[in-house]
């Protein structure tokens, strides 16, 4: 018998959340490419069209779903009906975050002192709780089917405190620095720790989790933070958004079988440092 190559997902129908936004377009992509049927779940119509255009364009088969995956009716809605089209699922990408671009923020409300507590349970249950609910209700899926691979998109400032003196380059002397939020920190941190979680949850049923672990990717930051960003970086650059398609596909593929509970770590050496 000819086993199929190890990055194959043929027929694998694999769950992407936030899908219309920068990673997750390429996360899909990547998906389709690698012959899986990518399920887009995003909450924007504009970004979820986007999404599907890039798909269509290629001529990938795909489902896209609008859904606010902070509510669990919703997102037990959505498991309910991509079942029915195809049965259980075999991947979940966990992707979807609050990251708003530096300095959109009202003057000083992302500082620690006035980080508004309406914002801080916004982020906590778009990043952090929508993955614990899509785990649960994906992953009893793949439990009942045998099998199957979660992946929770962290960030490489789940391992390191971000620097906040670099957002202040090119700022006029005395100006008011922006800060990056202390939402965005303890949402990616905490990923990693529900990933070690769910990866020994289901055990010895092959439910798999692993954490993808990005670092920064070019063309959102102005050019002082961008060029901030490449000097902590060995590889002296920042990421392309398609860099991450491969990784993706190999977390999702029998080529990492045995591979769970891991952060793969891809910030072009940044936390080398």
């Amino acid at each position: 018998m000819v086993s199929q190559p190890l990055f194959d997902l043929t027929g694998r129908v694999v769950v992407i959340t936030g899908a219309g936004g920068l990673l997750g377009q390429e996360h899909a992509l990547a998906v389709g490419r690698a012959g899986g049927i990518p399920v887009l779940l995003e909450l924007s119509p504009e970004a979820l069209a986007a999404a599907t255009h890039r798909l269509d364009a290629e001529a990938i088969s795909h489902l896209a779903l609008e859904v606010d995956l902070t509510s669990e009716n919703q997102i037990a809605g959505a498991a309910g009906e991509i079942k029915k089209q195809f049965g259980a699922v075999w991947g979940l990408v966990n992707n979807v975050a609050s990251n708003p671009p530096m300095g959109s923020a009202a003057q000083g409300a992302d500082r620690l002192e006035a980080f508004p507590l309406t914002q801080w349970d916004h982020d906590i249950r778009l990043g952090l709780t929508s993955a614990f609910l899509c785990s649960r209700h994906f992953g009893e899926q793949m439990a009942e089917a045998g099998g199957g691979s979660i992946i929770n998109v962290a960030s490489d400032l789940a391992l390191i405190s971000p620097d906040q003196r670099m957002y202040s380059v090119g700022l006029p002397e005395g100006a008011s620095a922006p800060v990056k939020p202390v939402s965005y920190s303890v949402v990616k941190s905490a990923l990693l720790g529900l990933t070690r979680y769910l990866a020994t949850y289901w055990s010895p049923i092959p439910v798999r989790c692993n954490a993808l672990v990005p670092g920064s990717v070019g063309g959102t930051q102005s050019a002082d933070l961008t060029r901030e960003l490449t000097s902590r970086s060995p590889l002296a650059r920042l990421a392309e958004p398609s860099e991450y398609q491969g990784a993706l596909v190999f977390l999702l593929s029998d080529a990492s079988a045995y591979m769970t509970g891991a952060n793969l770590v891809m910030d072009g050496g940044r936390t080398a440092w």
